[in-house]
């Protein structure tokens, strides 16, 4: 399997599919998954004539599961080196929830001619938590829920999440997939706890305001109105705000997971953004 080693020894486990000299398209994931949530993603660019990358952030999937370097500065340090390192141009970065936090640090801080476009989808910036300048935002009391559970029993938490709120399995009518709740806990547990633990602080506490403002590529923001975990009117409309080439596409009705839920509408406005 392909790794890479971080400056302090992490080791970070990518995939890299397609032809070298196609555009390549780098996919970040959410807490406390892998690069097996975009599975759906990076089947349909691959046969799109894309380059499809996603890497393991440290701690999760297959990375090491490091007790050190689990926020925000270092996991876009961690994408900057596999970019390097694969020597990556002219790249969309497609982030969803705390992937696109991952995504909005790393691309206002990225080297030029790196970058060409981002996507943010059902993701974290500008910033989740409640404070006096963002009202909006969840009580810390949320986030220390998940830390207490997480504490308590990951396993059982790794189940509530994905059969609840994240894929809206819990909404009257729903059409549930018993596979795609195991999917969502084998990509959890294969993860690091302390990392897992950590981050959650990362996604929640990190405020993405200057990122956003410094990022000058054309940048789509795709977000679920009925996105349980991260709440769109706290997120998504705020974004589109402070990039400067910043484009909203909402749907009514569809979860935080809807990459996994509705891939088909998700891949055809994610294929138009970057042909375009």
């Amino acid at each position: 399997m392909p790794f890479i080693q971080t400056h302090d020894g992490v080791q970070i486990y990518y995939k890299d599919w397609g032809p070298k000299e196609a555009q390549p398209i780098v996919f970040h994931h959410g807490w406390p998954l892998s690069a097996d949530d975009w599975d759906a993603q990076m089947l349909f660019f691959l046969a799109n004539g894309f380059r499809a990358i996603a890497h393991d952030r440290r701690g999760h999937g297959r990375s090491s599961q490091t007790d050190t370097g689990n926020e925000m500065n270092t996991y876009a340090a961690d994408v900057a080196a596999l970019t390097d390192h694969l020597d990556l141009r002219h790249a969309i970065h497609a982030g969803h929830s705390t992937g696109g936090g991952e995504v909005a640090r790393y691309v206002a801080r990225a080297k030029p001619g790196r970058v060409a476009k981002a996507v943010l989808i059902g993701a974290v910036p500008p910033l989740m938590l409640k404070t006096e300048a963002n009202p909006g935002g969840l009580p810390i009391e949320v986030f220390d829920g998940f830390r207490t559970a997480l504490a308590a029993n990951r396993a059982q938490l790794f189940l509530d999440l994905p059969t609840g709120p994240f894929y809206g399995f819990n909404r009257p009518g729903a059409v549930i997939s018993e596979g795609t709740i195991r999917n969502w806990w084998r990509q959890g547990m294969m993860g690091g706890a302390k990392a897992h633990h950590d981050c959650i602080a990362a996604f929640s506490e990190t405020d993405f305001t200057e990122d956003l403002k410094a990022i000058s590529v054309p940048t789509l923001v795709m977000h679920g109105e009925d996105d349980q975990i991260v709440p769109y009117a706290d997120s998504a409309p705020l974004s589109v705000k402070l990039l400067r080439d910043g484009t909203l596409k909402t749907y009514s009705g569809l979860p935080h997971g809807m990459c996994t839920t509705h891939p088909e509408m998700i891949n055809a406005d994610l294929l138009a953004f970057v042909r375009h």
